[in-house]
């Protein structure tokens, strides 16, 4: 829901962060194998209850999640790189609350496994949306190009099916990266309040899955 204002509000330091680690010749997998590796790095801080050290942590891997497409966009996009980001970054929203649950059991567990089945939950549904999109215009491309032309011009180019400027199709909801982001903030921030802060946002998040699966079923 708040993804387009920050993404609007910090693209002036991600463009100059950016242009200098393309100077230097850092690639975009690079950052965003850095990403989930500080990510990892802060979930061990969170299991064993350095929650300040956690969030410091946590914080770089998000910068290195949002520089990698910024150098990626100053070189050459790939889908290789694409489905690097998306996967380690769902590797990364996993850690955080399993490391939550780790450091205490007693407390956290229940909250931290309603909140991976949310995460789960948002994460089918936008990508089913994705999958679905990229289809249907995988074959409106192709009945383009099957159908007859009454005068033919040799000189034009072939119809492709063309990628939009991200990596997959996405259909926003009432959380996002932003939310996401902020929610593990407030976890390191009052760890004592993990229970009722994840259960807050697993909430959040089915009101997302399920928007997305009205949207989907309307557009679709």
């Amino acid at each position: 829901m708040l993804d387009n204002y920050t993404q609007k509000a910090i693209r002036p330091l991600i463009s100059s962060l950016a242009d200098a680690l393309h100077g230097l010749g850092v690639c975009a997998n690079t950052l965003t194998w850095w990403g989930w590796g500080l990510g990892m790095a802060s979930a061990v801080a969170i299991v064993n209850q350095m929650y300040v050290l956690g969030l410091c942590v946590l914080l770089l891997s998000r910068l290195c999640d949002g520089l990698d497409g910024a150098v990626a966009r100053l070189s050459q996009p790939s889908d290789a790189g694409g489905f690097l980001d998306i996967s380690l970054d769902f590797w990364f929203y996993a850690a955080i609350p399993l490391a939550f649950a780790w450091a205490d059991p007693a407390r956290n567990a229940l909250a931290a496994a309603c909140l991976l089945a949310a995460f789960i939950s948002t994460g089918t549904s936008f990508l089913a949306y994705a999958v679905m999109r990229e289809k249907q215009k995988a074959h409106t491309s192709q009945a383009t190009c099957l159908q007859p032309q009454h005068e033919p011009n040799p000189t034009a180019p072939e119809a492709t099916v063309t990628r939009a400027d991200k990596s997959f199709y996405f259909v926003g909801g009432l959380t996002e990266a932003t939310e996401t982001l902020g929610f593990f903030v407030a976890m390191c921030l009052w760890p004592s309040y993990f229970p009722t802060l994840a259960f807050v946002f697993s909430a959040l998040c089915t009101v997302t899955s399920l928007t997305r699966i009205r949207s989907g079923l309307r557009d679709l």
